[in-house]
């Protein structure tokens, strides 16, 4: 028979593993209870009513070689369908269909539940800088909305 010394290892090691069991049940609950910060004030641009907001308060990060920050816009009335494209960008302008059209980030996609996009923006966002959206419609027609961006998103 094995003599086992009285280590803190040998008093302790099954405790362990059942808190390692236990986990990642913590976990999973964080998972289907995620938080979000709140939603921007609704606005109406053509027929569409929507919201945008963001995945988190975090500084934007670098993706592709561009600077983006996460969001969902949520359609409240419109028919997304009635979208030809539609791209997000932070800044103190709008950029340009043409510009947006230079790459791949800041195009809102998703479903009729909520679309997505990664919205272009430089490494920091001041003062002085808006949300922009700009939606195409299937005849061509271009428009834009923009909110003013949160005290809590200016980088220090």
């Amino acid at each position: 028979m094995a003599r086992l010394t009285n280590s803190f290892w040998n008093r302790n090691k099954f405790k362990i593993s059942g808190l390692l069991l236990i986990l990642p049940a913590y976990f999973f609950y964080e998972s289907l209870h995620p938080t979000f910060p709140d939603a921007l004030p609704v606005q109406t641009v053509g027929e569409f009513t929507l919201a945008p907001m963001p995945l988190d308060l975090n500084a934007p990060y670098r993706h592709d070689g561009e600077y983006i920050k996460d969001f969902m816009v949520l359609f409240q009335k419109g028919d997304i369908t009635d979208i030809r494209q539609a791209f997000m960008n932070i800044g103190p302008n709008a950029l340009s269909v043409a510009q947006l059209h230079d790459g791949d980030l800041g195009i809102l996609h998703g479903s009729r539940y909520g679309q997505h996009v990664h919205a272009l923006t430089n490494g920091s966002i001041s003062s002085g800088d808006r949300l922009w959206l700009t939606i195409e419609d299937w005849q061509g027609e271009i428009r834009t909305v923009s909110w003013p961006v949160p005290d809590s998103w200016l980088s220090s």
